[in-house]
């Protein structure tokens, strides 16, 4: 049977943001990243708990509020690694249950589909896969189907970006500049 698209490409961005993880030397944990404010450790601690959400919010219907606090403060301990291969397991495995793009799943701006908070998480991992491999010099270049994808998702809604306090003001594009910067640039990242 063929998988859905979208949870193909879910599963290849967690692939990528799991090998930038991989990729992280000890003395690297606490390098600055291109997100301000955020270090490596930062930045891992975000997507991991990003993907802690995925399951109550998809397999078992909770609500923000339902959850709480469960996930507030250093949710990568003393492993960073092993709790961030962990994590992605867990959302991998939520969304792909049957019938998960299908719920209503309960976010902090309101009530989505799990499609939708699906193409998000996607987006929300290429970009921050850029941000990991900036910060620890590995390879930048990002798979072009995840980066088109990704520049789908967010041209509709790249002046709300800001506004939601998840990415820096948008930047404009060099002349000629490929998709990716572009990408980049409507996430307010400088190439």
């Amino acid at each position: 049977m063929k998988k859905n698209p979208l949870l193909e490409r879910h599963e290849k961005a967690l692939k990528l943001f799991t090998d930038r993880v991989h990729a992280v030397r000890e003395e690297q944990w606490q390098l600055a990243t291109p997100c301000t404010e955020w270090s490596v450790r930062d930045l891992v601690g975000h997507l991991t708990e990003e993907q802690l959400w995925v399951p109550p919010l998809v397999s078992e219907g909770r609500t923000i509020a339902d959850v709480g606090d469960e996930f507030d403060g250093d949710v990568l301990g003393d492993d960073p690694v092993a709790v961030w291969d962990r994590a992605a397991e867990r959302a991998r495995a939520a969304l792909a249950e049957p019938g998960a793009l299908e719920r209503t799943v309960h976010l902090s701006y309101g009530s989505s589909t799990g499609h939708a908070y699906c193409a998000q998480m996607v987006t929300d991992l290429v970009v921050h896969a850029w941000d990991l491999s900036r910060a620890i010099g590995a390879d930048e270049r990002l798979p072009d189907d995840l980066v088109k994808f990704a520049v789908r998702e967010i041209g509709p809604n790249s002046a709300e970006l800001e506004k939601s306090g998840l990415f820096a003001a948008p930047v404009e594009a060099p002349p000629g500049a490929d998709v990716q910067t572009k990408l980049l640039s409507l996430t307010g990242r400088r190439v």
